[in-house]
């Protein structure tokens, strides 16, 4: 029973709306790329691992453990779409912001939400229909719909590559004028989006409370399971700690706005996918923020220890 609702309801977002949740998104990732230069990918370049370790943990781990995740806990095939669908995407768009402040590696943090932003275009369709191939009761569902990868790849061009080109080349036009925009922009577009996203569901109260509580708990632990991976790796690889908490960060937020923009729009809202997705893009922010709080908290307690 439970089943048939969730696999089959799809979330209500008219065509109107659609679009300018394209639009919202475009301009929060040209909002992002306003703060970015190309001066803050010199160090990096010369000192590459924890770019690269960054890059290994988001595009190939991430999608690796949610899919071991996916064949435990054996959720819905439309959550455990949504599932691959949040991995496969590149980091949130807040991460800057919450590594600002963990005292984590803020250029390392900027540089891979830039290139993982970019890689993004290829990476999140490809990872997408790789990783939901693998699951039989996932890949069953989305051949009924029958998706295109090239097509997903163009949208994703859209959104993510041409405003981060876009927004870069402004900054190196004139660095002090994207940077007088770019908070304002940013800070709009996202009170934007956001608000969106609590129409739509609203709209959907029905679906979101029958759901709330099976939803939240599997966004609780894939959330958990992605810092674990990023700080796990970053460990592993002997990065700084700063850098370890970068790779943390961008390996936990996730761009699950992108991800609902793609739900929409390939799946038609379909309810389990759409649900997971907004859940993770409002659960990684208060997750987020906790984390850099107990950072924040072990710094201080051991200032006082020293």
């Amino acid at each position: 029973m439970t089943e048939n609702i969730l696999d089959n309801v799809h979330i209500n977002f008219d065509t109107g709306s659609l679009w300018v949740m394209n639009l919202v998104l475009g301009l929060v990732m040209f909002g992002v790329a306003l703060e970015i230069s190309i001066k803050d990918f010199k160090p990096l370049w010369l000192k590459p691992k924890a770019l690269l370790v960054g890059l290994l943990s988001q595009f190939i781990l991430l999608p690796a453990i949610t899919y071991l995740l996916v064949v435990f806990i054996e959720p819905l095939p439309s959550i455990a779409l949504g599932m691959f669908m949040v991995a496969a995407c590149p980091g949130g768009n807040i991460s800057n912001f919450i590594s600002y402040l963990a005292k984590a590696n803020t250029a390392l943090s900027v540089s891979l939400t830039a290139i993982a932003t970019l890689l993004a275009v290829v990476l999140t369709p490809l990872n997408f229909h790789f990783w939901t191939m693998l699951y039989t009761p996932s890949s069953s569902l989305v051949q009924e719909i029958s998706i295109s990868s090239f097509e997903m790849i163009k949208l994703v061009s859209l959104l993510l590559g041409l405003p981060l080109l876009l927004g870069m080349y402004v900054n190196y036009l004139n660095e002090k004028f994207a940077l007088k925009i770019a908070k304002k922009l940013k800070f709009v577009s996202l009170i934007f989006f956001v608000s969106l996203v609590f129409i739509a569901l609203y709209n959907n109260r029905v679906v979101f409370m029958d759901y709330v509580f099976y939803v939240f708990w599997i966004v609780l632990i894939h959330n958990l399971i992605a810092f674990t991976t990023g700080y796990s790796v970053g460990k592993l690889f002997r990065l700084p700690n700063h850098s370890v908490r970068s790779v943390t960060i961008e390996t936990g937020i996730q761009n699950s706005g992108l991800g609902l923009l793609l739900i929409f729009t390939f799946f038609d809202g379909l309810g389990g996918m759409a649900l997971l997705a907004a859940f993770w893009g409002i659960w990684h922010i208060v997750s987020g923020l906790i984390l850099a709080g107990l950072w924040n908290y072990k710094a201080v307690i051991k200032e006082r220890l020293v």
